[in-house]
């Protein structure tokens, strides 16, 4: 019976990943408004619920988390380790969440990146096209949570080591402007502002969805392949693309054995599937946006290089 389930899911993938990848013909307007679509409503439960716990804090448990976090110090260690587990999770919608809840501080910067580490994207689906490699997909999980938990403790060690143990409390003023919070519920509030963000997703889906057509992923492919010893670098920047197809991209090369495992790892850490395009659409400071955006390629890169020598 497993094993018939196991089948059957590898089946469903495979399908979709052909559907969406297998795209030799070139430009496909078709395809990519067709798959810009389905990425932004698999995320639309995640952002959903990540706005109404805000909304849900924000009126009626704000001072109690204030209090919390001062208490517990932003509950830091347990912050990057639920951060990176839910981050492995085969979609995006947790790193377009975790964005949202970092821009109104309910969430550690270390969390954040936890979460962006160990995203996993489409890696998973991909895999499970490809039987040969199932058993591949532990290993690439558990190296990406290793690697989330302790970059996203170490994060918040030096930040509250630099803040002298302050921690930024809960922000909620421009997260809640113009949502008509005040003449509604919450739950309409929480409806809002995930609209607003779907369609924010929705568009940075359809344009690079489109770049990444027109560029051609086998073109992407052989320059990556041709990188050698300095493929970490370059999968980390494929990665940095806030599109499910470089993930895809990443490990399929991979599953191909065209790039070692420290370069699928370097591109997979970086990569945080529309989380990061979403981090510089909900949180207004630019610099702690770039300090992230480096610090995950930072990262992802050296884990590369560094696993390459073994």
């Amino acid at each position: 019976m497993n094993f018939d389930l196991i089948k059957i899911m590898s089946d469903v993938t495979t399908a979709h990943v052909h559907h969406r990848h297998d795209h030799s013909g070139g430009f496909d307007l078709l395809d990519v408004l067709l798959d810009g679509l389905i990425d932004t409503v698999k995320m639309l439960p995640f952002l959903f619920l990540a706005f109404l716990l805000m909304e849900f804090i924000e009126h009626k448990a704000s001072g109690k988390l204030q209090v919390f976090l001062k208490k517990t110090g932003g509950a830091k260690v347990g912050g990057a380790i639920g951060g990176a587990l839910l981050g492995c999770v085969p979609q995006c919608g947790f790193s377009a969440a975790a964005a949202n809840l970092y821009s109104g501080r309910l969430i550690t910067m270390g969390t954040l990146i936890a979460v962006f580490i160990s995203t996993s994207d489409e890696a998973v689906p991909v895999l499970l096209a490809h039987p040969e490699h199932i058993g591949l997909i532990w290993k690439l999980l558990l190296t990406k949570v290793i690697i989330a938990v302790a970059a996203g403790i170490i994060v918040d060690i030096v930040l509250s080591l630099i803040k002298h143990g302050s921690d930024d409390e809960p922000n909620y003023e421009e997260f809640c402007a113009d949502c008509g919070c005040k003449n509604h519920g919450i739950w309409y509030s929480a409806m809002i502002h995930s609209v607003k963000i779907g369609l924010f997703i929705l568009a940075v889906n359809l344009v690079l969805g489109a770049v990444m057509s027109f560029a051609g992923e086998e073109a992407m492919a052989e320059f990556l392949g041709k990188m050698g010893v300095f493929q970490p670098f370059v999968s980390g920047l494929v990665g940095l693309i806030p599109n499910c197809a470089a993930s895809v991209l990443i490990t399929e090369l991979y599953a191909d054995g065209m790039i070692p495992f420290g370069s699928a790892i370097a591109g997979l850490s970086a990569g945080s599937g529309i989380g990061i395009a979403v981090l510089f659409r909900a949180n207004k400071n630019m610099k702690e946006n770039l300090v992230i955006l480096a610090v995950v390629y930072f990262v992802g890169t050296i884990s590369g290089l560094v696993l390459n020598l073994f």
